[in-house]
């Protein structure tokens, strides 16, 4: 554990007992380690670095680790979105054919899980509102049924895009139909990469450079980018996949490329630290300034943090969960609702605010408590619409430690 004094409100012993909740897991074989911070009033209260981040060469977990955040991403996009709205470059109601022709004249399913050639025509064009909220009608393949799941993986190749270009990429989502008619209901999608490539389009530079330039160097996030150079691949935390027999524990990781590739995804391409993601949760809980530097105006970051989803939009389920029971949506993050039916599922305030990442990566800032908690795992499980049933095997799955992880922490202030 790291020496930070133990303040702000929290029982001392209990909030002691984290990382030996959080270790049995790691011993257990279903993890290979995690990073997790708590920061509140201003201060880092505890983080806790368990287990290895590369367990052949028993490198362990270090606070300076670095993690694929996957989805973790698309809340730094959708401020940079947001960044230009507020300078009158986009409106929330504009079409995005204007700067992505690609995906105009779009076709939608009759059936969401029936025959991609049965469609008709879109009522109307996708908004910068419906990437925002995903309810853009576009789909990803592992939250889909039926014939559109296996027509994303064939035309689009692996989601983070490797080895095409963001013009290319884009023109082959076009000739893919949507499985919902624009604004009718959320459905987890590509939509926040097709975000990221109308921002950079429109500020006429990679999705990169914008992020870099307007979020990560103000902040002083010199750790988090789309692509790790080569003197920092032993920073790198690998990617486990926990097989369902039991048995060890596979790499599973991917070669980092040499050199930056063009596609970027803004929907889950960022690497980054406990400590650099901290600035950001920081900047989003503080109503968008951090220590002087003001990247969005109070009411643009509580217009962010307010539900936009309809009670029949949160009705239906997300992969597998009543994910919506307790929570909302709103501009590129998601909110607790309702603080007792949200028990079921983990910890939180409400108006607590975050958004998690496929690799097990998750983040939550609490207005109500004034407290952030960042959560670092790198855990390769199965996506599809009934992921939850996908962890159930013969030993505990890693990702019951995010839930130990919320529950503890906020025993440790007497909820």
């Amino acid at each position: 554990m790291d020496g930070a004094q133990i303040t702000g409100g929290f029982d001392r012993e209990a909030l002691g007992q984290v990382p030996a909740a959080l270790q049995g897991l790691i011993d257990q074989g279903a993890l290979s380690g995690m990073v997790t911070l708590v920061w509140r009033r201003g201060e880092v209260v505890q983080v806790n670095t368990l287990g290895y981040r590369d367990l052949a060469a028993k490198a362990p977990m270090q606070r300076d680790t670095l993690f694929r955040i996957a989805s973790m991403t698309k809340p730094a996009t959708s401020v940079a979105a947001m960044m230009l709205v507020e300078e009158g470059k986009l409106k929330l109601d504009d079409p995005i054919t204007r700067w992505i022709p690609e995906l105009s004249n779009m076709q939608v399913l009759k059936d969401a899980a029936g025959p991609i050639d049965q469609t008709y025509p879109a009522p109307r064009d996708i908004t910068v509102e419906d990437l925002l909220t995903h309810r853009s009608g576009l789909a990803y393949a592992f939250t889909s049924v039926g014939p559109i799941a296996q027509a994303h993986e064939d035309v689009l190749g692996p989601p983070l895009g490797h080895g095409v270009t963001p013009d290319e990429w884009l023109k082959k989502l076009g000739t893919l139909p949507l499985s919902y008619a624009p604004g009718e209901r959320f459905h987890y999608s590509h939509a926040t990469e097709v975000l990221g490539f109308l921002v950079a389009r429109l500020e006429g530079k990679t999705l990169g450079e914008v992020l870099r330039e307007r979020i990560f160097a103000p902040l002083g996030m010199h750790e988090t980018d789309f692509w790790m150079p080569a003197d920092k691949a032993d920073r790198m935390a690998r990617l486990y996949q926990a097989p369902a027999d039991g048995g060890p524990l596979k790499d599973v990781s991917w070669p980092e490329p040499p050199q930056r590739l063009s596609f970027e995804a803004g929907g889950g391409g960022l690497i980054s630290t406990a400590d650099d993601y901290l600035k950001f949760a920081r900047m989003m809980l503080n109503g968008g300034e951090l220590d002087g530097v003001r990247l969005l105006k109070r009411e643009t970051i509580e217009l962010m943090r307010t539900n936009r989803l309809t009670d029949e939009q949160r009705g239906h389920g997300f992969l597998g969960m009543p994910f919506w029971l307790s929570q909302g949506f709103g501009l590129g993050v998601s909110m607790i609702l309702d603080p007792e039916k949200h028990q079921w599922m983990g910890a939180g305030g409400e108006g607590a605010f975050g958004w998690p990442g496929a690799f097990g990566t998750w983040w939550q800032a609490d207005p109500t408590e004034d407290m952030i908690l960042i959560f670092l795992i790198q855990d390769s499980m199965p996506l599809g619409p009934e992921a939850v049933t996908a962890m159930q095997g013969q030993r505990p799955s890693g990702r019951l430690a995010l839930p130990i992880f919320q529950k503890a922490v906020y025993a440790a202030l007497g909820k």
